[in-house]
């Protein structure tokens, strides 16, 4: 994401990508859309700290889309794409990319569908990243000098999906379903009556 500060497309590739064919390994199985994970789970199988997940939390980086925050003790939930967003952040952090850069990034990834995000791999030379959906396309960068390191976003969807399988989960509910805790169901009954 150069200048511009957006996720790029290399041009039309060379034909020998294919020895770049271990970047884009077959599909992936979505996961259920009512499955969520509390903070410090998300944490764990991201590899941050909490500290981080608050912060990008609060500045608008990652934010939980199944359960935000809503006033002290409350408990955000994370999907699995925001696990899997949050270790796409993670990685490009630790390979030297600002963070105006990620943001750019983070917000293409949320543009897209969440079975395109297994097909592409993020590239990036430290300043700039950008979106390879082919072999061919990682071959043009490196050949070109841009690509300096990858991450195939499918293999992390792996990796975040073998780490979530051993951690604790939620079910989320339908509105106007209450929960099992008893605290939770008090919350609901105060403010139905308030409205």
């Amino acid at each position: 994401m150069a200048e511009s500060d957006e996720v790029r497309s290399p041009a039309a590739a060379q034909p020998t990508a294919a020895a770049q064919g271990l970047l884009f390994e077959g599909p992936v199985t979505p996961l259920p859309d009512d499955v969520g994970y509390r903070g410090p789970v998300a944490c764990g199988a991201a590899g941050i700290t909490y500290r981080q997940l608050d912060y990008w939390a609060r500045t608008g980086l990652v934010e939980p889309s199944i359960r935000p925050a809503a006033g002290s003790g409350s408990q955000r939930l994370y999907s699995f794409r925001d696990v899997l967003v949050l270790k796409i952040v993670k990685r490009l952090l630790d390979t030297g990319v600002s963070l105006q850069q990620i943001r750019a990034a983070v917000t293409h990834l949320r543009e897209r569908g969440v079975e395109d995000l297994a097909g592409i791999t993020l590239m990036s030379d430290g300043a700039s990243v950008y979106e390879c959906t082919s072999p061919d396309e990682v071959v043009d960068l490196v050949q070109g000098g841009q690509g300096v390191f990858g991450i195939a976003v499918g293999r992390v969807w792996r990796e975040v999906e073998a780490d979530l399988v051993s951690l604790p989960s939620e079910v989320t509910q339908e509105p106007g379903q209450v929960s099992g805790d008893e605290l939770a169901a008090r919350r609901q009954r105060r403010v139905a009556q308030a409205r």
